[in-house]
């Protein structure tokens, strides 16, 4: 994917990589929720996803690549959670997900 010599730098394009990963990481998690309790917990962790994304976005846009490259670890952090807490099904995923 990157070169060795990319490892120690932040790029646009490694953000970018990042930021594909992870949406296509909150397109293919479903819910796997219950209960009332379960839904709202779920419901605050994609909205933390969201916000998250958002952010990357935005600092990819202002050329931030740190701090875009900060909150898209972040956003794909609380997908990742909801997965391996139950929440949400990663469909066996591995590379998308770290799984149960």
């Amino acid at each position: 994917m990157f070169s060795d010599e990319s490892n120690t730098r932040i790029t646009e394009k490694r953000v970018l990589y990042y930021i594909q990963l992870s949406k296509e990481a909150r397109e293919k998690a479903t819910s796997l929720a219950k209960t009332d309790v379960e839904r709202e917990n779920l419901s605050k962790m994609l909205r933390m996803f969201d916000d998250y994304l958002s952010d990357s976005e935005h600092f990819l846009e202002k050329g931030d690549f740190v701090r875009a490259f900060g909150a898209i670890n972040y956003a794909h952090a609380w997908i990742d959670c909801a997965v391996k807490t139950g929440l949400l099904n990663g469909h066996g995923d591995d590379r998308l997900f770290t799984l149960p």
